[in-house]
């Protein structure tokens, strides 16, 4: 991941949260056309973040087994308290 890219994708992460956002949400926040700060794809083609639909509900975006692991290995500041 890029320098410039890598910080971005914890942002992302820790903007989501523990707990699923709706996709509209997440895509309004952090869709860019810079492809020089493709901080969503980058996440997805890492595996950072998982989609979800159930059936008569809205999609969602979680972040991922993979995704918490990462960002609880790079975090550099402790957690706040929810």
């Amino acid at each position: 991941m890029s320098d410039v890219v890598d910080p971005l994708v914890l942002d992302l992460l820790e903007w989501i949260g523990p707990v699923p956002r709706p996709y509209v949400e997440v895509i309004d926040a952090w869709r860019t056309s810079c492809p020089r700060l493709p901080v969503w794809e980058e996440a997805n083609a890492r595996g950072f973040l998982e989609q979800r639909h159930e059936a008569g509900g809205e999609a969602l975006v979680a972040v991922s087994a993979r995704g918490r692991a990462h960002l609880e290995a790079h975090r550099t500041a402790p957690r706040r308290p929810a």
